[in-house]
């Protein structure tokens, strides 16, 4: 029997007027939007919809784009289309476990933005970096990031595509030593700190304490996590794994392996731009991807979809 997975974009995906089209067609939307700002004390519709310098800044970013993963979500709930289960890179972690049931949709974005908070500011501007290494196998890329202290890897996003992460100096060592060993393309990252690295700890036991206020409710979807690439169905793992994942690897590519091997073969990627099914093409070709980042889409996804 076909599986949906519903799959969510982490930080980078978000661009100016995210969610507005969904906000005019949808009640459930705007009451979304509204509650999140309220609660927050922020203006989350001028922070999504409007032109403004807060949006890449990650204490912005990630409840910004939480919301917007979520409230699209809403959409596709009432139309019928529902997940068999959920991932998301990163960030996205928190929208699938909300979705999957764990998180009530506010406390997830509220959780997102102590997390954005504390990501930026624990690693002073300047001493971390991230890059993107294209064309080389991860087998490589670990070996080289062995030799080299304070640096290691941050993303599996697909084949080819391994993103590193660290100390800024060990990092463009790291860079350099990749090039040698073949990596068609070294990209460093425009980030504002080095993101899935040892040095996000304490940013991680930060959050460890946020989340003593916050209730996890039982799942009603397995949802696969990114520290591991396994599958979870009980809550009480939930906050262990999310602290884990502040300064541990991302294994998207392996997310979507076992989540494939679970019987999905059917994934729409909700959020602003096309990123995870770039990936996800590169993963396994055989498996069908659709894309949900305007109104418009979500209305054709849904329609082909409740054919099925």
């Amino acid at each position: 029997m076909s599986k949906i997975a519903f799959i969510y974009p982490g930080q980078g995906a978000q661009k100016c007027g995210m969610g507005a089209d969904f906000y005019e067609n949808s009640a459930s939307v705007r009451k979304l939007f509204d509650e999140a700002g309220e609660q927050l004390g922020l203006d989350m519709k001028a922070l999504c919809f409007e032109e403004n310098d807060l949006l890449d800044q990650t204490e912005y970013t990630q409840a910004a784009m939480v919301t917007t993963c979520l409230a699209m979500t809403e959409v596709l709930m009432e139309r019928g289309v529902k997940p068999d289960i959920t991932a998301g890179l990163s960030l996205g972690e928190y929208a699938a476990i909300s979705v999957a049931g764990g998180l009530e949709p506010i406390d997830a974005i509220r959780l997102v933005r102590k997390r954005g908070i504390l990501m930026q500011h624990t690693v002073p501007a300047g001493e971390g970096a991230m890059c993107a290494i294209l064309g080389l196998d991860a087998e490589k890329i670990e070996a080289v990031t062995a030799e080299i202290e304070g640096v290691s890897v941050a993303n599996y996003n697909c084949p080819g595509q391994i993103v590193i992460t660290g100390e800024a100096k060990a990092v463009d060592e790291a860079g350099n030593a990749l090039k040698e060993a073949g990596a068609r393309r070294v990209l460093p990252l425009k980030v504002s700190g080095p993101f899935h690295s040892p040095m996000m700890q304490p940013a991680g036991e930060e959050l460890a304490k946020v989340f003593a206020g916050v209730s996890m409710n039982p799942l009603k979807l397995p949802y696969v996590a990114n520290i591991n690439a396994e599958v979870v169905t009980d809550c009480g793992k939930i906050e262990g794994l999310l602290v884990a994942q502040v300064s541990g690897s991302v294994r998207w590519q392996q997310s979507v392996e076992t989540m494939i091997r679970e019987g999905a073969d059917t994934f729409v990627e909700i959020g602003p731009g096309k990123t995870l099914t770039g990936f996800l093409r590169k993963i396994d070709k055989n498996v069908k991807a659709y894309h949900i980042g305007s109104w418009e889409e979500a209305v054709s996804v849904c329609e082909e979809l409740k054919q099925k």
